[in-house]
């Protein structure tokens, strides 16, 4: 394959040979600078270039990864400070490239009026794709994460420079060796005592960035390691530190302890504490320091091997072996255990012994409901769907800050929509399906086009992040859940018709009864409003979960809403009477979405647990568990007939699952489980 390095290109790849792009017509380039081959598009970042895998045709084809800087910006200082920054990239890699874990740098040039920054390829996952697949860590395994990357750190810090945007998915786990290797210098400044960014300029990622970067850009060493702290605890809660900061700000630093699935350590919970706490005076100082705390806590043989390979038992076993020969078995024994351990972890997540049996493909012996296909295209989580009325359409949301628009019956994307600048956190289509509306972290509200796949309006931007969208079933108010309020907007005039303000937390989920006439809202406060429309005014507020409500939806007849969210149980309540129908659990997980089939008989629950549960509404029983891999569910729609479920994973994939209605009589029966087996 080769790629267009058009940094609009709408879909870069063209086969080998080829001399015009298929998609934008520029004449493609075969060798960029005589010498690197792009064969593929990594990331897009959204207004100021792109990011590719590259071929290096002077060193055998060694693959190598190509930034460009194509910046689509206003103002001589926006284009200015574009190019500031990634030269200030370019010479932090320079700078820093002696340190096997951080990629080294190759060149740095101009060609065609973009700038191009060429560094090492690390083959591996981020450390976020791998929690995808595993959920969460144990304490052992971040204190070894942590003793591999803070003489990363220390090593940066003694440079004289700060990263400013460490979190999982900058952490990338090099498959040859298992070492951990920090990435994306990008936001990393020269430190000089304190660095002070643009006036109202903010560099880092909301969760993971400390207070004294978010309100004024000043950025210490200590800095650094708040942001590995925060790290260290998405990787042991499964839980992104940004939800928890959107609902909280800096107050979820107190109780990060109970979002934790495992307990950990008096010892090891202090030092959270100390990594986390809010005033930079009170955290460590320095790498060492942290070190200083974790080194005792490790046999003398584990420090001088890759800490994230190696165990205390397997330590205890290699200091039995005599040193004189030790040197020369410990890479071999290490590596051994570690491909033993990774399979047999596999196969016990995955349920399998036979490692050949293909993961996407779901049957049973009943065919009740099958796995049909899984749709990837996104290269981050899948954090919202939605399905067209006409069931041809598919639109997927993601962390990749694009949004998918697929042809469900080629199971083809038709368009990427580009133009948020952040997570994009729900898309919801118009009822004649023209139109699509989404929200995201970026706090905005955009209009597109489906046919087209163009944007055709951006709403007045929010002042916090847009976590929920709906549409009344006559296409005349869009309802969006901003902060702890909710905006209701004429979407013929674009306007903000009305504000909805009492809940005392974050709204994070929001439906609208059939009848146009009822808002339903779900919020972080634990409660669960009902508002009536057309006055604005809550008529009922719904009370009983014990945490954070993450979803809720209205049966098609307009008489039952759901409920659910991080107490992993689901409520059913009557709409009329205020009345709790019913509580249904089984989850181990939080519950993150709910759908109503359109008959209304059957609910479905995606659970960060890795599973959707089909609900029979007559029984308040489980029809079917529905697993195909241990990747959290992000989000569910049935399709408009009923008979297909699509769902979201945290694997970047969209699953299409075959879905039958199981007989009254068959309930009861036992809990059927269908995985990918």
């Amino acid at each position: 394959m080769i790629c267009c390095i058009n940094p609009d290109c709408p879909n870069p790849l063209n086969t080998e040979g080829t001399k015009y792009c298929q998609a934008c017509g520029t004449e493609l380039t075969s060798l960029l600078r005589n010498r690197y081959r792009i064969v593929n598009l990594l990331s897009d970042e959204g207004g100021f270039g792109r990011t590719y895998l590259a071929e290096d045709v002077d060193k055998l084809n060694e693959q190598c990864v190509v930034k460009q800087l194509a910046p689509r910006v206003q103002g001589t200082w926006a284009l200015k400070k574009a190019v500031e920054l990634f030269k200030e990239e370019a010479i932090r890699l320079q700078q820093l490239g002696e340190n096997s874990q951080i990629p080294q740098l190759f060149a740095y040039f101009e060609q065609d009026n973009n700038l191009y920054l060429v560094q090492e390829f690390i083959d591996g996952q981020n450390l976020s794709q791998e929690l995808n697949q595993r959920l969460t860590y144990q304490e052992n395994e971040i204190k070894e994460l942590l003793l591999d990357l803070l003489p990363v750190l220390k090593f940066i810090h003694q440079q004289g420079v700060i990263h400013r945007d460490i979190k999982p998915q900058n952490i990338i786990r090099r498959k040859k060796d298992g070492r951990l290797v920090l990435i994306d210098f990008g936001a990393s400044k020269q430190l000089s005592v304190t660095v002070q960014a643009q006036k109202g300029t903010t560099i880092g990622s909301q969760g993971y960035t400390p207070i004294e970067q978010m309100q004024g850009g000043e950025a210490y060493p200590t800095s650094d390691l708040y942001s590995l702290g925060a790290t260290s605890f998405h990787l042991l809660s499964g839980i992104s530190p940004s939800q928890l900061w959107i609902q909280n700000g800096y107050g979820w630093v107190a109780s990060w302890r109970e979002y934790v699935q495992h307990p950990v350590s008096k010892k090891f919970a202090q030092l959270l504490d100390h990594l986390l706490a809010v005033d930079f005076h009170e955290r460590y100082q320095s790498a060492d320091a942290v070190i200083a705390d974790l080194t005792p806590q490790r046999s003398p043989l584990s420090v001088s091997v890759p800490p994230t390979l190696i165990s205390q038992t397997q330590s205890t076993i290699l200091q039995l072996i005599d040193r004189q020969t030790k040197k020369y078995w410990l890479v071999a024994s290490v590596l051994l255990l570690a491909i033993g351990a990774g399979i047999a972890s596999w196969q016990f997540r995955l349920g399998k012994n036979d490692l050949s049996t293909n993961p996407t493909i779901n049957t049973n012996s009943r065919a009740d409901n099958y796995l049909t296909k899984t749709l990837k295209d996104h290269t981050e989580e899948v954090n919202t769907i939605a399905i067209s009325a006409d069931a041809t359409t598919l639109a997927s949301g993601s962390s990749d800050n694009t949004i998918k628009l697929w042809d469900l019956d080629r199971s083809e994307v038709i368009h990427t929509l580009k133009g948020h600048s952040d997570f994009v956190w729900s898309v919801v289509f118009s009822p004649d399906g023209a139109i699509l509306a989404s929200g995201g972290r970026d706090k905005t509200i955009r209009l597109w086009n489906i046919q087209q796949g163009k944007q055709i309006a951006t709403l007045e931007e929010a002042s916090l992040p847009v976590t929920s969208l709906a549409i009344s079933r006559d296409g005349k108010i869009l309802a969006s859940g901003q902060g702890s309020t909710i905006k209701l907007w004429d979407l013929q005039t674009k306007k903000v018709i009305r504000t909805l303000a009492g809940h005392t937390n974050i709204v994070n989920s929001i439906a609208i009864s059939p009848d146009s006439k009822t808002l339903v809202s779900g919020s972080w406060d634990k409660t669960i409003k009902v508002w009536n429309l057309s006055t604005g005014k809550v008529s009922k507020t719904l009370t009983g979960h014990t945490k954070e409500i993450v979803s809720v939806a209205i049966s098609p007849n307009g008489e039952i809403v759901a409920s659910t969210g991080v107490d992993k149980t689901i409520r059913l309540w009557n709409l009329e009477t205020e009345k709790a129908i019913a509580i249904l659990e089984g989850h181990t997980g939080a519950i993150v979405s709910l759908d109503f089939t359109p008959n209304g008989k059957t609910l479905a629950s995606g659970s960060y647990d890795g599973t959707i549960k089909l609900w029979n509404l007559g029984t308040n029983q489980v029809n079917a568990t529905l697993k195909q891999d241990p990747s959290k569910v992000t989000a569910i729609r049935f399709n408009p007939n009923g008979k297909t479920l699509f769902s979201g994973r945290a694997n970047y994939g969209i699953e299409i699952w075959r879905i039958f209605e199981k007989p009254q009589n068959e309930i009861g029966q036992g809990l059927n489980v269908y995985s990918a087996e």
